[in-house]
């Protein structure tokens, strides 16, 4: 029988996405992966190290934004158990930390806090982000922008220049608390907010970048390979240096902190058609790849997919253009290498052991959050 229009209209057949399939694998791949988590916590509530609440504040923010949300709602003791942890790592300055790396730990544990969506936690959160802001730096003399590290932040140790990594921490932890910035009154607590300077901070992030003109830094440089990319600190690239053809000796721009940095632009509410956004955005399309931390081959490799899928999705595009002019749909494309990557127990994990990525719980965390955002903007 051949079927005619009117046959068709009939009988409607459903239409299902073409990303159901992959969104169940992932979910399956996070559900698997919490699962493992689950059974790597400590007796008093933590992960990996004591001394290192970030890490114990990963997992939270991983487990708590799982796309069912059966976590959120349930609240099992797993999860109590390590926000119980991480409030006792509160000191009396409003940082969240043990010993050092105070911004580092502290604007993570922020962030899962935020992911918490308990109020009981609003004291603790709003002296936690006053802490995050004290961890401004203004080096030279003070109220003067003198020193390339004015107006990033660091590790939190004291005297620490800036970097792109913590400024990155501690600008997301201040965009998603910002509604703790309402009248105190409001929500009951005594603590009188403070505020970031913006502005610095967004001179510092451009002074990261290789961007001349709008970085008046004599290391940027506008040669194809790093224009419009990001460097660790000014002045230091952890990809190295190279000698150009002018006899210049240029920082090479790398993948993870260039997602980094155009997403630092974002969070410090730089439109998306800034030219400073628009270059970083153009280098990263030349350079993608899902092989390698472009520019660091494999070390830190997981930062970099974790960063990436932030970015991209914040940034609000599904689709990227590549040097070549072939097109793909990113989330699809990363989704896949990271459930490729997964192991048969439910972790990931980086055999280079830079920047801890040798942990299969920090690794994990990273993981799970980045199919979190691939997920939430599939159709």
């Amino acid at each position: 029988m051949v079927a005619t229009s009117m046959t068709l209209s009939a009988q409607p057949v459903a239409v299902v996405s073409p990303n159901l399939s992959l969104r169940n694998e992932i979910q399956h791949a996070v559900d698997k992966g919490i699962a493992w988590l689950k059974t790597q916590q400590a007796t008093n509530g933590s992960w990996s190290s004591e001394d290192h609440p970030a890490v114990t504040a990963l997992v939270l923010t991983a487990c708590m934004g799982e796309p069912s949300e059966s976590i959120r709602s349930q609240r099992p003791e797993f999860i109590r158990r390590g926000y119980d942890f991480l409030t006792s790592c509160v000191k009396p300055d409003g940082g969240i930390y043990r010993t050092n790396l105070a911004n580092y730990n502290t604007s993570l544990a922020l962030m899962a806090l935020v992911a918490a969506r308990d109020t009981q936690y609003d004291t603790i959160m709003r002296r936690a982000r006053n802490f995050v802001v004290g961890q401004q730096n203004d080096l030279g003399e003070k109220g003067k922008m003198d020193t390339p590290w004015d107006g990033g932040i660091g590790y939190g140790s004291k005297g620490d220049h800036s970097d792109m990594s913590n400024t990155l921490l501690a600008l997301e932890a201040l965009y998603y608390s910002e509604f703790l910035m309402k009248d105190p009154g409001e929500s009951k607590s005594p603590v009188e907010m403070k505020d970031l300077n913006w502005a610095a901070a967004i001179d510092f992030i451009q002074r990261c970048q290789n961007l001349p003109g709008q970085n008046k830094e004599a290391w940027a440089s506008d040669d194809p390979k790093n224009k419009g990319g990001f460097i660790y600190t000014p002045g230091q690239s952890m990809a190295g240096e190279e000698k150009l053809e002018s006899g210049k000796v240029a920082l090479r721009s790398y993948g993870s902190i260039s997602y980094a940095g155009m997403l630092s632009y974002i969070y410090a509410h730089v439109k998306r058609d800034d030219p400073r956004v628009q270059a970083v955005f153009e280098w990263l399309r030349s350079n993608y790849s899902l092989d390698e931390n472009p520019g660091m081959q494999t070390q830190g490799l997981y930062y970099y997919y974790h960063t990436m899928a932030k970015t991209l999705s914040v940034y609000g595009t599904d689709v990227l253009e590549l040097k070549d002019g072939k097109t793909i749909q990113w989330r699809q494309e990363l989704a896949k290498r990271l459930l490729n990557l997964q192991d048969n127990k439910g972790y990931w994990v980086n055999p280079v052991n830079r920047w801890w990525e040798k942990d299969p719980v920090l690794v994990t965390a990273y993981t799970i959050i980045a199919l979190d955002y691939i997920a939430g903007g599939m159709k």
